[in-house]
C-alpha cells in the first residue's frame, strides 16, 4: 500500500531517481481562489461603487451575502481602516486606509508622472477638464483628472467606469485594439465603420458619452514597446465645445498633448523636443 502511494506520487510530481527538479502540475489560477477574500474584495469594490453609505441589508442584497457574513467582514475592515462606520447608525462607507493604499498605487505608476504635467499644461491653454484613461477589462476607467476653473463644468468622472463601446475614450481601445479586444469588436459589428474613422483620423470625439451634456474629445497614448497604454481626453460642457472650437484650438491641441504624452513615455514615433516646443512642457 505504501508503494503504491509513492508511486502515485512519483507519477503526480515527476520524481525520478535522478532526484532532477520536481514539476507540479499546472492548474489554472482560478484555482486558487479563496472564496472568502473573493467575498471579502467583492464587499470594497461596492463600497467604493457607491456614492453614499451603505447598510448591511443593501449590501446583503446586491451581493447575495448573509447579514452575519457581512458583519464579520466589516468588522475586521473596520478594524483596519479600510471600512467607516457613521457614528450611531449601521451604515457604512470606504474608509481612510482604502485611499492611502491607492495613493500609494497612483504614486507609482510611470504613466502618471509623465502625464500629469502635460494635462495640466492642456487645460491652462484649453481651459476645460482633462482626464487620463486606461482598460480595465472590458471597462474605460476614469484614473486622473486635471481640473479646470470654470464655473459650468462636468461632474467629476474618477474612478468611474465605463464600457469601452459607450464613450470615446473608451472606443480608442477598441480601435487600436490589441489581441485581448478581439473579442470585444466582434460583439459590436455596428461599431466596424466608427472604428475605422477612428484609426484615420487618429482621434474620437463624442457628445453625452459620460453623461448628458458633456462633449469628450480623446487621443490615444502609447508606450515605449508601441503598445497602446490609455487615452488622454479633454471635457467639458457640450453648450462650450463647439464644432468650431474642437477644429481649433481644441482638437489640435489635445493631439499635441497626447503625442507629447507618447513621447515621454519613450514612444518613437513622436519627436520629444518638438513636442515640448508644440505643447510648453519641459521634456
Amino acid at each position: 500500500m505504501l508503494y503504491e502511494k509513492l508511486l502515485n506520487l512519483n507519477t503526480r510530481f515527476k520524481i525520478n531517481p535522478k532526484n532532477e527538479r520536481c514539476q507540479m502540475p499546472a492548474r489554472d489560477k482560478d484555482t486558487y481562489c479563496i472564496r472568502s477574500v473573493e467575498n471579502a474584495l467583492s464587499l470594497l469594490e461596492a463600497l467604493a461603487e457607491e456614492d453614499s453609505k451603505c447598510s448591511l441589508s443593501q449590501l446583503s442584497q446586491r451581493l447575495g451575502m448573509t447579514k452575519a457574513s457581512l458583519f464579520r467582514l466589516m468588522a475586521t475592515f473596520e478594524s483596519h481602516g479600510y471600512v467607516e462606520r457613521h457614528q450611531g447608525s449601521s451604515e457604512y462607507q470606504l474608509g481612510l486606509a482604502a485611499f492611502e493604499v491607492g495613493q500609494k498605487l497612483l504614486s507609482r505608476m510611470t504613466l502618471l508622472h509623465k502625464a500629469r504635467p502635460v494635462m495640466s499644461q492642456l487645460v491652462r491653454q484649453c481651459n476645460e477638464t482633462a482626464y487620463l484613461v486606461i482598460q480595465r477589462e472590458s471597462d474605460a476607467l476614469f484614473l486622473e483628472m486635471v481640473d479646470n476653473d470654470q464655473k459650468v463644468k462636468v461632474v467629476s468622472q474618477v474612478g468611474r467606469r465605463f464600457p469601452l463601446e459607450s464613450c470615446a475614450a473608451g472606443k480608442l481601445f477598441l480601435a487600436f485594439a490589441q489581441k485581448t479586444n478581439r473579442n470585444l469588436i466582434n460583439k459590436q459589428p455596428h461599431l466596424a465603420d466608427e472604428l475605422e474613422q477612428i484609426r484615420q483620423s487618429g482621434s474620437c470625439i463624442d457628445e453625452n458619452g459620460v453623461g448628458d451634456g458633456s462633449t469628450c474629445i480623446a487621443v490615444p497614448l502609447y508606450g515605449s514597446s508601441n503598445e497602446l497604454v490609455g487615452s488622454l481626453a479633454l471635457i467639458g460642457p457640450s453648450f462650450r465645445i463647439s464644432t468650431e472650437n474642437i477644429a481649433d484650438p481644441l482638437l489640435p491641441a489635445v493631439k499635441a498633448a497626447g503625442e507629447m504624452i507618447s513621447a515621454r513615455l519613450g514612444f518613437l514615433g513622436y519627436s520629444l523636443e518638438e513636442k515640448s516646443a508644440t505643447v510648453g512642457v519641459n521634456a
